[in-house]
């Protein structure tokens, strides 16, 4: 428990590398038992296997971004491995051939016979492949796709700041692809540095063997007595050994390099790549097997390497012809023979295709099938008709135009009830009766009539199911009676007004810029992209139509965006800066044209308070004081509404867009300003005075 404690406190402390480090220096210093390097020299190995084959089931280079630290680490193991085993060839290798370990005895005579000659010439073959093929044609990849990379990241940069003001990304991800970019310029002139280091080592191995032969000789003949040809045969088949079990695992990581280097970025590992793109077309192996069988029948030629080569060969162009085939004439929809869902042993079903995958619907109402009868122009039906004015009189109020609402029916609904869906998410839901009428009670009424107990959907206001012919009686008593189409479509119109915002996108916010572009081109120039992105002006539009600020004057917002873009461009203070050029217009719409305004402010020292908390906080504010004050303007709200004013509370720039957000949750039925949104033609009148202490 102890020592797994200690572990984990080291690997915590990002301890592991220095520690290699110091274990490197320490093999080239100290000495080490020949059973350690024999542990050591497996580890390398391993090492090298892991290496090339998570090169292998990588899908792009980046996605081994740490292989080029991985290469030279290794390099800088296999150096002191040769230097640790050197030392121990020069004191032990009169002792025997396995005086430096198993490992190296085996290399030395198994995979050369115990013959150094021959143990030679593989080693320098080995040492060829790796420093003339290999290592050079890697690094000459990596040269040359570290001089690409360079030369093409000032366009892979403006491509990203094209996506991202187009608002085809947001920041995030434009951030992350600019690091990639980096990133793939920095692997890239990496690998060909690390090549370099591969290079050295291959030269350096060649060197360090000979000197192991030279050495060994001199320590064997001149200090040991031993014979010149045993010497010669003991210390030469240990170096061998020595260098064999260094040189392999070099190789392996110059190929995991060269395949690294020579990658191209794809969704599939190099075996999906292979059985994709190799094996896909029959003649190739067919006109590989038939050249194959004619060497095979040429007399003088192995029969029996080259025909069961060519046999094999035409067997998969057979079974890849037959695929083939089967693939171009069977029905693309019929995918098995199995039964239907159902299990009546139907016909098999059919194949399924994007076509299938319905899209969300930005705006959707469903419908009871009791209720298809509103929709159905033949049955006398006007719901289609309202839902169309609603959206044109939402869309000329809003400033832009409001998605189309999407009416299916839904059999899992009871038969009365439709259900208003936003992005495929409920947003409002009722029940209505067709064969009555909705009397609403708007707050006094002289009587009551007889009905069913329900509630206004859009406004929640009390209100009753009458018969028709109660209709001209709930009238007279200062009910509002409508039928149920106009119940439907003016709770479509409240769901649509409340989340406007919403429903303004990316594709509405350029058709705005466009409308903006046909009527002041210029400003539309200098907005986007000249002073913000794409995705900063729909988030401006979002915010002011999130507070029921129409964006009508386009020109009015674009031009004060431009001005306040010069000291931020963050979307919150360009909003600020667009409800203040649109000051009279939100006044207007909120008062009319009246010249006196009643509004309500907030003591200064409550006001005060607001403002450092939410300049100390980000916004964060005591929640007893948000409790007494949530009070307090329903409170005041309530006289205004009932003294037939609008509820307005004025407040310094500082805290309104705090304030907004807090009775945007509570009271919709009240509006906060700022005093720089107030018109200066306007003779403003303070009804109420609010304080941390009133309930």
């Amino acid at each position: 428990s102890v020592m797994r404690d200690r572990m984990r406190i080291l690997f915590q402390a990002n301890l592991g590398v220095p520690i290699l480090l110091l274990a490197l220096l320490g093999m080239m210093t100290l000495p080490i038992p020949p059973a350690l390097l024999d542990v050591l020299f497996t580890f390398n190995i391993a090492l090298a296997l892991v290496v090339v084959l998570v090169a292998v089931y990588s899908l792009r280079p980046l996605e081994f971004a740490l292989f080029p630290t991985i290469l030279l680490i290794a390099t800088l193991l296999r150096l002191a491995l040769n230097v640790a085993s050197t030392r121990v060839v020069l004191l032990e290798g009169h002792k025997g051939p396995d005086a430096a370990g198993h490992v190296i005895q085996a290399f030395g005579e198994v995979l050369v016979g115990g013959n150094y000659v021959v143990g030679l010439v593989v080693f320098i073959i080995l040492v060829i492949i790796n420093f003339v093929v290999v290592t050079k044609g890697a690094g000459r990849v990596s040269e040359v796709s570290a001089r690409f990379t360079l030369d093409a990241m000032p366009g892979k940069q403006m491509a990203i700041d094209a996506d991202l003001n187009a608002g085809l990304i947001n920041q995030d991800e434009a951030r992350t692809r600019r690091e990639d970019v980096g990133r793939e310029a920095d692997f890239y002139g990496a690998m060909d540095g690390a090549s370099k280091f591969v290079r050295g080592d291959a030269v350096a191995g060649i060197l360090i063997m000979f000197i192991n032969v030279v050495g060994g000789l001199g320590v064997g003949v001149g200090q040991h007595d031993m014979a010149f040809s045993v010497a010669l045969r003991d210390y030469t088949l240990l170096a061998i050994g020595d260098g064999l079990v260094a040189q392999i695992p070099s190789l392996v990581l110059s190929v995991a390099a060269a395949i690294m280097v020579t990658r191209v970025s794809t969704a599939q590992d190099i075996g999906t790549q292979v059985k994709n793109e190799m094996f896909t077309d029959p003649r190739a192996l067919g006109v590989t097997a038939a050249l194959m069988l004619i060497l095979g029948i040429i007399p003088g030629m192995p029969h029996a390497a080259f025909i069961p080569l060519a046999l094999a060969a035409g067997a998969g162009a057979y079974v890849l012809n037959q695929r083939k085939q089967a693939l171009l004439l069977s029905p693309p929809v019929e995918v098995s023979k199995a039964p239907t869902a159902k299990g009546d042993g139907g016909e098999a079903p059919i194949d399924l295709s994007w076509d299938d995958v319905q899209p969300v619907d930005m705006l959707g109402l469903e419908v009871g099938y009791r209720l298809i009868t509103l929709v159905d122009r033949a049955q006398g039906g006007d719901l289609l008709s309202r839902i169309k004015g609603v959206r044109k009189k939402l869309s000329s109020e809003l400033g832009f135009l409001v998605p189309t609402v999407h009416i299916r029916d839904n059999l899992e609904l009871a038969p009365t009830v439709y259900r208003i869906t936003l992005m495929g998410v409920t947003a409002g839901e009722s029940e209505v009766h067709i064969d009555r009428l909705m009397a609403i009670n708007p707050g006094e009424v002289f009587g009551s009539v007889p009905g069913l107990e329900a509630k206004d959907p859009a406004f929640g206001l009390p209100a009753v199911w009458i018969n028709q012919s109660d209709r001209d009686r709930a009238q007279s008593l200062g009910y509002t009676v409508v039928d149920p189409s106009t119940v439907i479509a003016t709770h479509l119109n409240h769901v649509m007004q409340q989340h406007a915002d919403e429903l303004l996108g990316h594709d509405e916010a350029q058709q705005l810029l466009e409308r903006l572009r046909g009527v002041a081109p210029k400003v539309a120039e200098a907005l986007v992209p000249g002073t913000v992105a794409l995705g900063v002006w729909l988030k401006v539009l979002q915010n002011l139509l999130r507070e029921q600020v129409p964006v009508k004057d386009l020109r009015t917002i674009a031009e004060a965006l431009i001005d306040a873009a010069n000291t931020s461009k963050e979307p919150d203070r360009l909003t600020a800066a667009a409800r203040v050029a649109l000051g009279r217009m939100i006044v207007h719409g909120i008062f009319g044209p009246n010249d006196a305004l009643t509004v309500m402010t907030l003591e200064p020292e409550l006001e005060a308070l607001l403002l450092r908390s939410a300049g100390a906080s980000g916004g964060a504010v005591e929640p007893g004081l948000l409790d007494r004050l949530q009070h307090a303007l329903a409170d005041a709200a309530e006289r205004q509404e009932a003294a037939g004013r609008p509820a307005v509370l004025v407040v310094s720039d500082g805290v309104r867009a705090l304030l907004a957000r807090f009775v945007r949750f509570g009271r919709r039925t009240l509006h906060v300003l700022s005093f720089a949104e107030l018109p200066d033609n306007k003779q403003i009148s303070i009804v109420a005075n609010i304080g941390a202490a009133d309930r």
